[in-house]
């Protein structure tokens, strides 16, 4: 979207990712609020802008991606809990039903708040139109840029 071209490098997860930035390996990532925070608290790092589409509400003098000049550019991580698809219909309800409870818990909502994460609760319904939406997504990212995957 902005034109950039960069040299993917590939890490076994988000910290070993923060680490080569921290030394100098490398001069940007691009990691979840929950990751970075800390880091950009004590100063090590400094973030360039949030990628959802508003701000986090623990870092709120970063600026999005989007307000940073990269005009509609959204990617967020998310959270979520998936059973096989032969799961009855029931018990689907239950975790959620129950998901739902605990994500109303003030003390459960403040933890991931603090940690960064914004809870959410959706319908299984919802959930699986979020997933879909994504797949499209990166699918016409993957096509427009040609990534292969290693």
């Amino acid at each position: 979207m902005a034109g950039i071209r960069m040299t993917h490098i590939a890490y076994k997860g988000a910290a070993p990712s923060i680490v080569a930035l921290i030394s100098g390996e490398t001069q940007l990532t691009f990691t979840t609020v929950l990751v970075a925070m800390p880091h950009v608290k004590s100063g090590r790092l400094r973030a360039l802008g949030v990628a959802s589409l508003k701000r986090a509400a623990v870092l709120p003098d970063i600026p999005t991606i989007d307000e940073a000049g990269v005009r509609g550019y959204e990617s967020n991580a998310w959270y979520g809990l998936l059973a096989p698809a032969k799961t009855p219909p029931a018990i689907i309800e239950q975790l959620h039903r129950e998901t739902v409870k605990a994500l109303q818990l003030a003390d459960v909502r403040d933890n991931l708040k603090a940690q960064g994460a914004e809870p959410v609760g959706s319908t299984p319904r919802d959930f699986a139109t979020l997933i879909n939406a994504e797949i499209e997504k990166w699918r016409k990212v993957v096509v427009a840029t040609g990534a292969k995957a290693d």
